[in-house]
C-alpha cells in the first residue's frame, strides 16, 4: 500500500500547518527531508530539504508515531511546518517526488484507521459527523459516536445475540447429553422469552428519533395557498432576504431552503409554492407537487392558509399577516404573526423550540443514523422470528442473521460499498 501524504490541520496559510505521512514509507521520507529523526512521540526540530537538490525547505517539528499504535494504525510522520502556502507546497512537491509516496484522498487517514481496526465504523461515522459540527448539540452527539457510544452498545447487543446461539446450538449438538437441557418445554420457551426481549431493547432504539434531525437540522416547511405570506415570514425568520417577496400570487415557485442555528439547535426552513387544486401553468404544477412532497418530509409545518391545515404530528396552525386590517384572529390558530412588525414572532419561535424538544434525540441518549437504524431494526426483526420458531435448526438461523445485520453497524460484516460515500465527505488529510 502507498505511503500517502496531506495537511491535516487545515488550508494555509496559518501560522502552523501540521502536513502527516502515513504508510510503510512514511520514516523513510521523513529522514530523506529531515536527515536523522527523533525518538518515537518526542518532538524534534530539524531541517526539511528537498532530498534531489539541498534546498532548505523549512525549519519544522517532526514527531514519529511507529504502527500499529498510531492514528492510522501505519507507521506515521507529522512535520509541524510553518504555515504559508508557499512552504506547504515545496514540501508537497519534495515529498511527491519520493518514489511510492502520493497525495492523500479525502479522508484517507481515516480509512486506514478503520481497515486496520483503530476505529470501527460507526465511530468513523461520528468523526465525520464531528468535523460537519456546527452547533453545540451535534458537537455532543458525534463526539458520543466517534468514542463508542454505538459501538459498545452493539457489542452488548451482540454478547447477548452470541449467548443465545450459543443455548441453540448446544440444543442442536447435544441434546441427547444428559447435561444439556432439552429442547423442548421450558428450554424453547426460555430462548423465545430471551430472543423477544432482545428485540423489543432493539426496537426501542430505533424507534428513538433519529440523529439526522440534529445533524441535518430539523425540517421546518411553510406551507399554504398562494399568496399567504410565506415567503415574506421566511425571511423575517431567518432575518435576510432569503426568498424574494412579491404581491404577485405565485411567485414561489421552487423549494427556497434557508438554513438557521438557535441556542445549539440546528433548523432548515423551507418556503414552497402555494397549494392550488389546480392550475394550467405546468412550472407552478412542479412546484405544487415539490410543495407537498416537502409537506411529507417535513419535522414541523407552519401553515399559512385560513383553511383548516393538513394532518402532520407537529404543526402550528399561524395567523399570519395579524396587522392587517380586519384580519382578526381566528378559532384554532396557534400564533398570530406578522412577519411586516415583528408582532408574534419570538412567541412563534418558541413555539417551534418545544416542538423540537420531542423530535430531536436527546444528547445523552444513544441515537442511530438512518443506516445504523435500518440495520438495527434488521436484526430486531431477525430476533422476533426467531421468538417464534418452533424449529431450532431455523431459530438458529434468525440468530445468524440478527448477528450478520449487528455486525455490519461496526463494519465487521461486508460494508465495502458505503465506505466511498462516507470517506467522500472527509476533508483530504482525516
Amino acid at each position: 500500500m502507498e505511503t500517502i501524504f496531506a495537511v491535516s490541520s487545515g488550508a494555509p496559510p496559518a501560522a502552523i500547518a501540521v502536513l502527516r505521512l502515513s504508510g510503510a514509507r512514511a520514516f523513510d521520507a521523513a529522514r530523506a527531508l529531515a536527515g536523522t529523526l527523533p525518538e518515537p512521540r518526542r518532538a524534534g526540530l530539524r531541517a526539511l530539504r528537498d532530498p534531489a537538490s539541498g534546498e532548505l525547505l523549512d525549519r519544522a517539528l517532526v514527531l514519529l508515531f511507529p504502527g500499529p499504535d498510531s492514528a492510522s494504525g501505519e507507521d506515521l510522520v507529522e512535520l509541524h511546518l510553518h504555515g504559508g502556502r508557499a512552504t506547504v507546497r515545496a514540501v508537497e512537491a519534495a515529498l511527491g517526488a519520493i518514489p511510492g509516496l502520493r497525495p492523500a484522498e479525502p479522508g484517507e487517514f481515516t480509512r486506514r484507521a478503520l481497515l486496520n481496526g483503530r476505529m470501527d465504523l460507526s465511530e468513523a461515522e461520528g468523526l465525520g459527523d464531528l468535523l460537519m459540527a456546527e452547533t453545540e448539540a451535534q458537537r455532543r452527539m458525534a463526539v458520543r459516536s466517534a468514542e463508542g457510544a454505538v459501538r459498545r452498545q452493539v457489542e452488548v447487543w451482540t454478547h447477548r445475540l452470541l449467548s443465545l446461539a450459543a443455548q441453540v446450538e448446544a440444543e442442536l449438538d447435544h441434546s441427547d447429553e444428559d447435561d444439556v437441557a432439552s429442547s423442548g418445554g421450558d428450554s424453547l420457551a426460555e430462548l423465545h422469552a430471551a430472543a423477544a426481549a432482545l428485540s423489543r431493547e432493539i426496537a426501542e432504539v430505533t424507534a428513538r428519533p433519529p440523529v439526522e434531525r440534529l445533524r441535518d437540522g430539523l425540517r421546518v416547511v411553510l406551507a399554504g395557498p398562494p399568496n399567504a405570506g410565506k415567503s415574506t415570514l421566511l425571511n423575517a425568520l431567518v432575518e435576510r432576504e432569503a426568498a424574494i417577496v412579491s404581491p404577485i400570487a405565485g411567485t414561489t415557485r421552487d423549494r427556497i431552503e434557508a438554513p438557521v442555528a438557535r441556542d445549539g439547535t440546528a433548523y432548515l426552513l423551507i418556503d414552497t409554492a402555494g397549494l392550488a387544486e389546480a392550475t394550467a401553468d405546468p412550472i407552478e404544477a412542479i412546484g405544487i407537487d415539490r410543495a407537498r412532497a416537502a409537506l411529507e418530509e417535513a419535522d414541523i409545518v407552519l401553515w399559512l392558509g385560513d383553511d383548516p391545515p393538513p394532518g402532520h404530528d407537529a404543526l402550528l396552525w399561524l395567523h399570519a399577516r395579524a396587522d392587517l386590517p380586519g384580519r382578526e384572529l381566528a378559532e384554532g390558530r396557534d400564533v398570530a404573526v406578522s412577519a411586516a412588525t415583528g408582532v408574534g414572532l419570538d412567541l412563534l419561535w418558541s413555539r417551534i423550540d418545544a416542538l423540537a424538544i420531542g423530535l430531536l434525540p436527546p444528547v445523552d441518549q444513544l441515537a442511530l443514523n438512518r443506516r445504523q437504524r435500518e440495520l438495527a431494526a434488521s436484526a430486531g426483526d431477525a430476533l422476533a422470528r426467531a421468538a417464534s420458531q418452533h424449529d431450532l435448526l431455523l431459530l438458529a438461523e434468525e440468530l445468524r442473521s440478527a448477528r450478520r445485520a449487528l455486525d455490519a453497524i461496526t463494519g465487521k460484516a461486508g460494508v465495502e460499498a458505503m465506505l466511498d460515500a462516507l470517506f467522500a465527505r472527509f476533508c483530504i488529510g482525516k
